[in-house]
């Protein structure tokens, strides 16, 4: 029996009774039959289609609306010339030891010869009077920048602002004529499975298109700031700083990153997510530059143990374990308390707070609600700028190996505990001002070492409580053990750098 896309009947037509007659089965019994597997197709179809729109069947007028906003970014270094680091070893006693003197002092007062390296790069233009967005590793250190139009032409760029901490950099070209741009969409409303397309410049071959799926949200690569789109559309070197577009031809990423053992695509590919992307931009238009709020606390992410040990319902917030001179100390904020809550939005984790307080405008002021001491506190905290952090660098005293063992010492929770002296800050290199309990030793096989707590960290605290002898954090445990808590809170220190370890009581 042959099947075609007109009903069962149709397409038989009077050899079904024949047919029925040679079967030996009822009149009309082989009609019934086609329709009704007809029918359990039809319904098949019906169940697993998806609706009208979702799987495109072509790219290509999305590529022939967005293509034209798309740019070549080429950029012109200037690299010196090859200096005396590399000029050739002459082993002594060589025959040719004299001519080569010769010729290499000859080269050596010769002037050097500047050399132009150019790299290659993608962008996109957001505006009609030509603001142009691109990575700014692509940029980074260039001395002239040209962007190459999707219809031909080539126009000098000049650097409006740059960001580091997302690699976003906001160019300018001047055009006599209004320029195609494209805008950004909103990639939080982006799921996983969801159709993408990328444009650029892949290695250099020119304007290419590529699509593909999201295959996961908010990737973290290095920067507290990241929010990246990983997808399967093929990048390559050169794509990056082109545009990761939706099926509504809405910018939703940056191509920044690719994950590869070759440097070619194997599908696994991250873009700056347009939540980010489109504020930085914002803030680079305005003012040149990024303006960041800045809370002034150092955070750590909460974990059950931690949770239970400050008797936190739950394991979530933002513990804050240090609070230098800023916005925070100046509010009344603590070291061992919780940020619950930053103005009307609930805080999951330390990356969640600081991409917040980060979107938050300088000099406002906001409800924090911290958990301290079992309850709930709300802090009224004004904003501030954040600034580019200050590298301190300082030599360490030597660590004689000749310190002899100090003469007090405790095992508590699987750790050998000393209270500072000034031996100890020596031997381990600690701050004339540290005061606590110094790890002198440690079971490999105890929670604290499998938490990270190694020789030489300092315990300040235990319980949410300064200790200053081994005997005071044995009390602490004591206590919490008759309170009936499964663990206990200690804040360590480790080259200055403060964090929370809850310890299990049960070990």
């Amino acid at each position: 029996m042959r099947f075609c896309r007109r009903s069962g009947h149709e397409a038989t037509g009077g050899n079904l009774a024949a047919m029925e007659a040679k079967m030996d089965v009822a009149p009309g019994f082989l009609a019934a039959l086609a329709a009704l597997v007809l029918g359990f197709a039809a319904d098949a179809r019906a169940e697993t289609a998806l609706p009208a729109g979702e799987i495109p069947e072509s790219f290509a007028d999305l590529a022939d609306q967005l293509s034209p906003a798309v740019v070549n970014v080429t950029t012109t270094t200037t690299v010196a010339g090859v200096g005396d680091d590399m000029r050739p070893v002459i082993p002594p006693g060589s025959p040719f030891e004299d001519f080569f003197r010769d010729f290499m002092d000859r080269e050596q007062n010769a002037p050097r010869r500047e050399q132009r390296s150019s790299a290659l790069g993608s962008g996109f233009i957001i505006s009609p009077d030509g603001y142009i967005v691109t990575n700014n590793h692509v940029i980074d250190a260039a001395d002239e920048i040209s962007v190459e139009l999707y219809h031909g032409g080539n126009l000098d760029a000049q650097v409006v602002g740059r960001d580091t901490r997302t690699d976003i950099a906001l160019l300018k070209v001047e055009s006599k004529e209004p320029l195609p741009f494209v805008k950004f969409g909103d990639s939080d409303h982006v799921r996983v499975g969801d159709w993408v397309l990328a444009i650029g410049n892949p290695l250099g071959q020119g304007f290419s298109v590529s699509a593909g799926i999201v295959s996961a949200r908010n990737r973290t690569l290095q920067g507290s700031y990241d929010d990246f789109i990983q997808t399967d559309a093929a990048i390559n070197r050169g794509n990056s700083g082109g545009p990761l577009f939706d099926m509504h031809g809405g910018v939703i990423g940056v191509n920044t990153a690719i994950l590869s053992p070759n440097g070619g695509s194997i599908g696994i590919g991250f873009a700056m997510s347009s939540a980010v992307v489109s504020r930085v931009v914002d803030q680079l238009r305005d003012f040149g530059e990024t303006r960041r709020g800045w809370l002034g606390v150092r955070i750590q992410n909460v974990d059950k143990d931690m949770a239970d040990a400050i008797g936190l319902k739950e394991a979530r917030g933002a513990a804050v374990t240090d609070v230098p001179d800023g916005p925070a100390q100046k509010a009344g904020m603590k070291s061992g308390d919780v940020v619950l809550k930053f103005g009307d939005q609930d805080i999951k984790d330390t990356r969640e707070l600081v991409r917040i307080v980060a979107d938050t405008a300088v000099g406002k002021t906001v409800d924090v609600v911290v958990f301290r001491d079992g309850k709930e506190v709300t802090l009224k905290v004004e904003i501030g700028l954040l600034e580019d952090d200050a590298t301190l660098a300082s030599a360490s005293p030597d660590n004689p190996q000749d310190t002899p063992p100090p003469a007090s010492e405790q095992s508590v929770l699987g750790m050998t505990l000393s209270a500072v002296d000034d031996g100890l800050r020596q031997r381990f290199s600690l701050d004339k001002d540290a005061r606590g309990l110094v790890v002198t030793a440690l079971d490999a096989s105890s929670d604290a070492f499998s938490k990270g707590v190694r020789e030489g960290d300092l315990i300040a605290e235990v319980g949410q409580e300064p200790v200053a002898t081994p005997d005071d954090m044995k009390k602490r445990v004591d206590a919490a053990e008759a309170a009936g808590r499964n663990s206990i809170l200690l804040l360590v220190r480790r080259d200055g750098q403060p964090r929370f370890v809850a310890l299990n009581l049960s070990n």
